[in-house]
């Protein structure tokens, strides 16, 4: 049974991370993924043995307002035209018995020109594949005039399911996309997309700050080095994370603050193991580092990412606060005095539990679509 997943990153990779995942859990269910990424390359993405389709590279500015190719030229209409003819060329090529795609109509709506010429390509073919939304607990609240609309009557007539990676004990779709009971097509929680447990890797660092990708994540990690001496943790190892698409220069900034005994690096594949080991991590709440903060139990102090009317992050920071899963400090007001006071609220309060949220996500889903194309 081959599954074609889409996936696009345009800024950082939490996107890619996530169906990377599914993908493996495809593989794992003796399903035949393969993967089609139309982001700039990622080492260490997709993982090892999964089949992967590399499109010609998009990526965008903060705001997704524009598209480059991976050289940072505009992307000219041939450009986005030959991308569009390879996708559509490969749904014939594949055959798949189900088509995944990611974001889409919720989200990347840069990416219609060539998506919506693969979902009419999709419902023309005979058979027919099964077409599924895969989309994360918090999208981005759409605020436009009729972009609400445009979503419902996209998955109405495109799509025959739709998987929404959370669990809604935690967050519901409806508490960023209102429109949620005007879906047409059967609406799935599979619970949380994680990579599953993990033993402590043998390397421990005590403190891990890990940063996203865009601007802030220079301003996370100079304020954390700055709190430093004022949290319970001053003394011991400390390990910065600055992501894949750190700017130039950042690194070894970093590099020239630190101790005998800490470490910067731009990436690090084994993050969950660092993290089922470590006393304390401060990090942005995105979806992937939120779902390993909680398959690991550690300690959290979580920034979430609010520029350009970003809500995503702070809704689930939000979240996790209320129920004592981690400790909160506003982006806006982000200072070395306010964050070593978090970091002593969520050092004091220890290692914590999963209380219970649905984390085995990738699993579900992969469950969910052999289900769905089976009948």
């Amino acid at each position: 049974m081959t599954i074609l997943l889409y996936v696009q990153h345009l800024l950082g990779i939490g996107h890619l991370a996530r169906m990377s995942r599914i993908a493996g859990a495809l593989a794992r269910h003796r399903l035949e993924p393969v993967l089609v990424t139309g982001g700039v390359p990622v080492p260490g993405f997709p993982p090892a043995g999964i089949p992967h389709v590399a499109l010609p590279p998009l990526k965008s500015s903060e705001g997704f307002r524009s598209l480059f190719t991976g050289d940072g030229e505009a992307a000219s209409p041939a450009y986005l035209a030959a991308r569009r003819d390879r996708l559509v060329a490969l749904l014939h090529s594949t055959k798949p018995e189900a088509l995944l795609i990611e974001a889409f109509p919720f989200g990347r709506r840069l990416m219609r020109f060539e998506l919506m010429a693969l979902l009419e390509a999709a419902r023309a073919m005979q058979p027919k594949p099964l077409v599924a939304a895969s989309v994360r607990d918090i999208v981005q609240p759409l605020t436009k005039t009729g972009r609400e609309a445009e979503v419902l009557r996209t998955l109405a007539l495109y799509f025959d399911q739709v998987l929404v990676h959370g669990d809604p004990r935690l967050v519901r779709l409806a508490d960023s996309f209102p429109a949620e009971a005007g879906i047409k097509p059967p609406l799935n929680y599979t619970g949380l997309v994680t990579g599953g447990a993990v033993a402590p890797a043998a390397e421990r660092s005590a403190v891990i700050v890990s940063a996203g990708g865009g601007a802030a994540q220079g301003r996370l990690c100079e304020t954390a080095l700055a709190a430093r001496a004022l949290t319970p943790l001053a003394d011991a190892p400390w390990l910065l994370i600055t992501g894949p698409n750190a700017p130039d220069g950042l690194v070894a900034m970093l590099r020239s603050r630190l101790r005998d005994g800490d470490a910067v690096e731009p990436f690090r594949s084994d993050f969950p193991a660092l993290l089922a080991g470590a006393q304390l991590s401060i990090s942005q709440a995105g979806y992937n580092t939120c779902g390993d903060l909680l398959q690991a139990g550690c300690p959290a102090v979580l920034v979430p990412f609010a520029a350009g009317g970003e809500r995503e992050q702070t809704l689930r920071a939000a979240r996790l606060a209320a129920r004592g899963l981690a400790a909160v400090v506003e982006e806006a007001s982000l200072d070395p005095q306010r964050l070593a006071d978090a970091i002593a609220r969520a050092v004091a309060g220890g290692r914590t539990s999963s209380a219970g949220i649905d984390l085995d996500g990738a699993d579900r889903t992969a469950a969910a679509i052999a289900e769905a194309v089976g009948r």
